[in-house]
């Protein structure tokens, strides 16, 4: 992959090539930021870069036989390590290396994916990936090996915010002192979840949300949107080429949250002193407990981009709304008085804690049931 076909990041590709030119690679570098900026095709352009001796942000110049290998991600000195769980095929001590197949087709199809398409990918939506212990003795065993070419190694640990402690620590001593010529390359999306001994060690470099012109610019380029409704798009995604991609393609998820949400919010308003409201809350909550945990997460955080968009409706900065409800029955003016100041703290506060319990295999349909409840006296809040 080459820098050029990574859209956007113009800074952060100079910095990249200007240390690499100099010779001043951090052997640890943590890449953060939302997936949707590109930070995973921005590890392999870089990795490219200082396997194949590349010049310039084309990546030109360089090793052709080195270059050609990374059309499939076949280098033998780039490594990756990313979260996985046991499927219909690997039912014990799952590693990335069970999953290579699989991620190269992934990163093909979009190397712009989440963690929760990753997942679908290897059929393991109901569950949630990390990497374990056993990941950190794999990564151990390669960067042992020498060098195949003679140069760098190279490991990306996508979804580093996934290791659990015991793999942190495992790794901590190797990535404190690496072996010669060796890089790592962790990317995650929350760097709080990375212990501080790992993250004091790593240079980090933060990926900003995409510009509305670049996103733009893309989607007529490579998917040859007009204009017009190339710009459309790109103010909906927010930041995301990810979000720009699953609405270019109709993501069929995005509908069925919508729906989701749209019960739930109808119920809540109903529920004070509605006995059968609360009855359709405690369903709705079920609903949801039968999801995936990673699909449950998934929902919770449309959900906060929903109420957060209303609020910003409410106070009329409409040049940030860029959600669109497609149910005629719902419409957000209506909606967005209810949301404001005074309560929109308290529901975030309360969609963050939910998620937090669900991803520590709290019980999704208590956890929900509880938070439906709460809403309830927060949407009134505002309507009292």
């Amino acid at each position: 992959m080459l820098f050029s076909e990574v859209p956007g990041l113009s800074h952060i590709k100079n910095h990249l090539t200007t240390t690499a030119n100099r010779g001043r690679i951090p052997h640890a570098q943590l890449f953060t930021g939302n997936h949707g900026s590109g930070i995973l095709s921005m590890a392999i352009a870089y990795s490219q870069y200082i396997l194949c001796n590349n010049t310039g942000q084309e990546n030109e110049n360089g090793n052709k036989a080195c270059n050609s290998k990374f059309r499939n991600l076949s280098h033998p000195d780039l490594h990756f390590a990313f979260p996985v769980a046991t499927n219909d095929k690997i039912k014990s001590h799952p590693v990335s290396n069970n999953f290579l197949d699989s991620w190269r087709e992934f990163i093909a199809e979009n190397s712009y994916g989440s963690l929760f398409d990753w997942y679908q990918k290897i059929g393991i939506e109901n569950k949630q990936g990390q990497i374990g212990v056993d990941e950190a003795q794999e990564i151990v065993k390669a960067l042992a090996l020498k060098s195949y070419e003679g140069g760098y190694k190279i490991m990306i640990i996508w979804g580093a915010d996934k290791m659990n402690i015991a793999s942190a620590n495992k790794l901590l001593k190797l990535i404190e002192e690496p072996p010669e010529k060796t890089l790592f390359i962790l990317i995650a999306e929350d760097e709080e979840q990375i212990i501080q001994t790992i993250r004091s060690r790593c240079q980090i470099l933060r990926f900003p949300p995409l510009p509305e012109a670049v996103i733009a610019e893309c989607l007529v380029t490579k998917h040859q949107l007009l204009p017009a409704d190339a710009k459309k798009l790109a103010i909906q995604a927010n930041g995301s080429y990810a979000n720009a991609l699953h609405l270019l393609n109709h993501d069929p998820s995005d509908e069925q949250f919508e729906a989701l949400f749209i019960k739930w919010v109808r119920s809540a308003f109903k529920a004070r002193g509605n006995k059968a409201s609360i009855l359709d809350l405690i369903s709705w909550s079920e609903v949801i407990a039968g999801m995936g945990r990673e699909t449950q997460k998934s929902f919770l955080l449309y959900c906060l981009a929903f109420f957060r968009q209303a609020m910003l409706y409410n106070y009329n900065a409409s040049n940030l709304i860029y959600m669109q409800v497609k149910d005629p029955s719902f419409k957000l003016e209506k909606f967005a008085p209810f949301i404001d100041g005074l309560n929109i703290s308290g529901i975030t506060s309360e969609i963050e804690t939910a998620i937090y319990h669900i991803e520590r295999n709290g019980n999704a349909k208590i956890i929900l049931t509880d938070l439906s409840i709460k809403l309830t006296r927060l949407l009134h809040k505002k309507a009292a």
